[in-house]
């Protein structure tokens, strides 16, 4: 996405990655139902505004939900917003939920934010708030973001609010002080960032009453080792998206596996980064955060 003064313009690949919907359809509903009017540039590069990507995903909602473009293409633009909102109400869900996360993370737009989330989470419970929407919201995420469709700031904010309300959800939860269970040390690794699955994870262990202490991204191995000193049983918790790298996750568990070797302390390991990765008796590793919810209820 590019930024010229106040207004948005998108080129049709950036529609495209945004909305899901090719580029040569885009073009075919221009061309059949004049459906977009895109503007061209001074130098007669054609680009969209953010109306126009508003109107696509709209337009993309109801023929996901059995509309016809001829029929679409005939509705004025707050007439297609209209019959969004109406089966909106009716049926409520994913496609949804996330046509207006994208709209919200476009526009800096946290009341619409506060908005999907209230409105899913009554529906369906905070917990498939996050399971549903949230963590596949985030994969949708880093797609854009490689393809430029999305700029840095608008990840950090969509970001933000999602911890916002992870952080709300557990403080609201009572903090355990079981001392029959040892404790479970949430953690990312140096230069790890996306905590938001892991705020997570610090969420369902307090929803269960287990004992959790988050530090959350970025921790240093050291640090890992000075803690063990003084929680000889602690379970140690890490959710990875990008550090260690695929090729360099069997390394990390060798080291954890050497630094740790004597001591009582257990890693679980998630992420796709550990596919392939054959764990041990104290390493675990899995590739999935609902397999790693598994084996941390069953195991601490």
């Amino acid at each position: 996405m590019k930024e010229r003064g106040i207004a948005q313009q998108f080129s049709i690949k950036e529609l495209e990655h945004f909305t899901g919907i090719k580029s040569h359809t885009i073009r075919a509903w221009e061309q059949r139902y004049n459906l977009l009017l895109p503007k061209r540039t001074p130098t007669n590069i054609r680009y969209y505004s953010g109306e126009d990507l508003k109107k696509l995903l709209n337009v993309g909602y109801l023929i996901e939900h059995g509309g016809k473009i001829s029929k679409i293409a005939q509705l004025s633009s707050e007439a297609v917003i209209e019959k969004v909102r109406e089966m909106q109400m009716e049926a409520g869900g994913l496609g949804a939920a996330f046509s207006q996360l994208k709209l919200s993370m476009l526009n800096y737009d946290e009341v619409l934010f506060k908005q999907v989330v209230s409105s899913y989470s009554k529906e369906y419970g905070f917990d498939r708030t996050v399971l549903d929407v949230f963590l596949p919201f985030l994969s949708q995420i880093g797609v854009l973001w490689l393809t430029n469709t999305i700029c840095p700031a608008q990840e950090h904010f969509i970001c933000h609010l999602m911890r916002q309300e992870l952080n709300a959800a557990v403080a609201e939860e009572v903090i355990p002080q079981r001392e029959d269970h040892p404790p479970i040390v949430l953690y990312l690794p140096e230069r790890e960032i996306h905590d938001v699955s892991l705020l997570f994870i610090h969420f369902l262990c307090r929803a269960h009453g287990k004992k959790s202490i988050f530090l959350g991204a970025s921790v240093p191995f050291s640090d890992l080792v000075t803690m063990a000193d003084q929680l000889p049983n602690a379970v140690f918790v890490s959710y990875c998206t990008t550090h260690p790298s695929s090729s360099d996750s069997g390394d990390y568990v060798e080291m954890i596996e050497a630094e740790f070797a004597g001591t009582k302390n257990q890693f679980l390991l998630g992420g796709k980064v550990f596919e392939g990765v054959k764990g041990s008796e104290r390493v675990k590793t899995v590739t999935d955060g609902g397999a790693l919810m598994g084996l941390l209820l069953a195991e601490a």
